[in-house]
C-alpha cells in the first residue's frame, strides 16, 4: 500500500507486509510512546482490525496483535492504560471512512481462518525495544546489556535480606521469564525468574525480600523506561537456551565498599544481622576491593 495516516501522536505507513508505527516526540505524546520511537509490526504479528467511535468526537483503528506475537504486550500483560496501548491510533470522526479503508486492506492481506491469525506465534514477530537498558528502581538500579541482567541494590531503599544477597546478575539463559507489575498499581514491581524451581520459590516470595526483583514506588521504575527494559528481557529470554545460573555481581570501588561495610555494620547494630553474617558479609565485601 505505502499510504500513511497521521494520527493523535502516531503516524501508521501501511506497506504490503507490514504496518510501520512512528511515534511524535510532543510534549502531550505519552512518555511510553516516546522511548519506543517506531515499530514495525508484520501482517503474520497482526490476528485482526477494529475501528470503533472514541471520545470527543473520535474513532480509533486498533492492530490486534496475535499473542507471543510482541514483547512489550507480553511484559505488560493487560496491564497498560488505553492511552499507552501502542497498537491504537486516534483519529477525528471525519476520517472514519478512510480509517475503515485501510482497515478493510489490512484485513484483505490476513489470513482467512480467524483461529490461523489469533494462533499464538512460535516467536517474537514484533523487535523488542533497543538496549543496552536501565532504571532506577526504589531499592537499586537495574541494567540489561542484552545478555546479563544487573541488580545493583541502594543502600537507602533495599531491605536487609537483599543487603545480604549482594548485587545480583543474571544471565538471561538462567531465566525462564519476566514479571512486570505496573509502578502505576499498588506493589509494582519486576521480578526475574529464574529456571526450575528457583523460579517458582522466586515468585512466591515478597518482591521487596526477593533479591530477583526490584521493587518500583512514586518516581521509581516508570512505565516508560521499566516495560520496555522488561520487554527487552523478555525477548532475550525467548531467543536464549540455558546458560550458567546466576552469580553474584564484582564490586570494586572502594568508596562503594566503605558504604556497604558501614551499612552492614549499621544492620548488626540494629540485630538484622547476626555475628556471623556480620563476619562473612564483611569478609566478602573486601574481597572484592
Amino acid at each position: 500500500m505505502g499510504d500513511v495516516l497521521a494520527g493523535a501522536h502516531a503516524t501508521w505507513e501501511f506497506e504490503s507486509d507490514s504496518v510501520r508505527i512512528r511515534f511524535e516526540r510532543g510534549i502531550r505524546t505519552p512518555k511510553l510512546f516516546q522511548a519506543l520511537g517506531a515499530r514495525e509490526v508484520p501482517l503474520e504479528a497482526i490476528a485482526g482490525v477494529t475501528l470503533a467511535p472514541g471520545r470527543r468526537g473520535t474513532v480509533v483503528l486498533r492492530v490486534v496483535p496475535r499473542p507471543g506475537a510482541d514483547p512489550l504486550m507480553d511484559a505488560a500483560a493487560g496491564q497498560l492504560k488505553e492511552g499507552c496501548d501502542p497498537y491504537r491510533l486516534v483519529l477525528p470522526a471525519d476520517r472514519e471512512t478512510l480509517a475503515e479503508y485501510y482497515a478493510d486492506e489490512i484485513r484483505a492481506l490476513l489470513p482467512d481462518d480467524p483461529e490461523q491469525r489469533a494462533a499464538p506465534a512460535e516467536a517474537y514477530l514484533v523487535a523488542p525495544p533497543e538496549g543496552p537498558r536501565q532504571f532506577k528502581a526504589y531499592d537499586g538500579k537495574a541494567s540489561f546489556d542484552g545478555t546479563t541482567v544487573s541488580f545493583r541494590w541502594s543502600w537507602t531503599g533495599a531491605s536487609s535480606a537483599k543487603w545480604k544477597a549482594g548485587d545480583q546478575r543474571y544471565p538471561v539463559g538462567s531465566l525462564s521469564g519476566v514479571e512486570w507489575r505496573s509502578p502505576e498499581v499498588l506493589e509494582g514491581h519486576l521480578r526475574l525468574l529464574p529456571r526450575g524451581e528457583a523460579g517458582q520459590a522466586a515468585a512466591a516470595a515478597q518482591p521487596d525480600q526477593d533479591p530477583a526483583a526490584v521493587v518500583f514506588g512514586l518516581g521509581y521504575g516508570p512505565v516508560h523506561e521499566s516495560l520496555p527494559f522488561a520487554a527487552a528481557v523478555l525477548a532475550a529470554v525467548r531467543a536464549t537456551g540455558p546458560a550458567p545460573a546466576l552469580t553474584t555481581a564484582p564490586r570494586r570501588d572502594p568508596a562503594d565498599i566503605a558504604d556497604r561495610i558501614r551499612h552492614l555494620g549499621e544492620l548488626h547494630e540494629a540485630g538484622l544481622v547476626t555475628d556471623e553474617e556480620f563476619t562473612a558479609k564483611k569478609t566478602e565485601l573486601l574481597a572484592e576491593l
